[in-house]
């Protein structure tokens, strides 16, 4: 028997038959919810007894659990109008960082106390990223330093705290009276600024650059470029993405300007009014 023509007989029967039983390649598309569409054309503020509302067109915007938005602060009712007034053909929540952190004061989802959040703050203080600092490369070392220690010193100097950075994976020691003197300081907000700070101090990963920043020591721009300053360090060496590293950085400085102008705005007594000449 011509083995050679046996051989050639199986093969061509497997390739017939994994030609009859072979599947169909599917291909998966991914799909992607699509931003609502914005369904006004004007927004207005309204002053009432209870605060400052926003309509759209003649509508009153309401939160996602379905309360009436109400704020104290008129610059942050206008804030709030302002960030709906520029959305174009679709409303994209996820830049709409003032408003975002109204709902989630207004509506409290989580059902927060004023020591929930006080509590909440306290125990990031350990964790803060400008007391931990490094010591095997000394250009970076030097950089913290620099650019770290300087806060640090006013942090303790405003606050009348001694927060020592650390030099390794150790968390630095906290003292029970440090706590109770930062906790006595944030008690002193109502409980819709508290969410602006926790929003400040979670998007730069420091309750001390929080605090610079919100007391104006430093700018928006500053505190990002500090909170990513070992990032920043590392990217001199393996190279920027600048589609990814560039829009990281922006993301931020949108998240604590929000932050930042939240605080403000709930805590200031000046009201924005049009004056009328007789």
């Amino acid at each position: 028997m011509n083995t050679n023509l046996v051989l050639g007989t199986i093969r061509s029967f497997c390739l017939r038959s994994r030609s009859k039983w072979q599947l169909p390649i599917s291909r998966t598309v991914r799909q992607y919810a699509t931003p609502p569409k914005r369904f006004y054309k004007k927004t207005s503020v309204l002053c009432t007894d209870n605060g400052y509302e926003i309509t759209l067109d003649h509508r009153k915007l309401k939160t996602p659990k379905g309360t009436l938005f109400t704020v104290k602060s008129e610059p942050l009712a206008i804030a709030v109008a302002t960030e709906f007034d520029s959305q174009k053909e679709h409303i994209e929540r996820s830049r709409m960082h003032l408003s975002a952190l109204c709902f989630t004061a207004l509506d409290n989802p989580n059902n927060l106390s004023k020591l929930d959040m006080v509590n909440y703050l306290l125990n990031f203080i350990a964790t803060d990223t400008v007391l931990f600092q490094y010591d095997d490369e000394q250009d970076l070392q030097e950089l913290q330093h620099n650019e770290w220690d300087p806060l640090i010193d006013w942090f303790n100097q405003r606050f009348e705290t001694s927060l020592q950075k650390t030099m390794n994976i150790t968390p630095p020691l906290v003292t029970d009276e440090d706590k109770i003197k930062i906790a006595k300081h944030f008690q002193s907000y109502n409980l819709e600024t508290l969410h602006g700070f926790i929003f400040a101090v979670d998007t730069l990963k420091s309750i001390v650059l929080a605090c610079a920043v919100i007391e104006q020591q430093i700018t928006v721009e500053k505190a990002v470029a500090l909170a990513r300053l070992e990032e920043e360090y590392q990217l001199k060496f393996w190279g920027r993405v600048e589609w990814a590293h560039d829009l990281s950085q922006q993301e931020l400085q949108a998240r604590l300007a929000a932050a930042v102008l939240f605080v403000h705005f709930n805590c200031s007594e000046n009201f924005v009014k049009e004056k009328i000449i007789l």
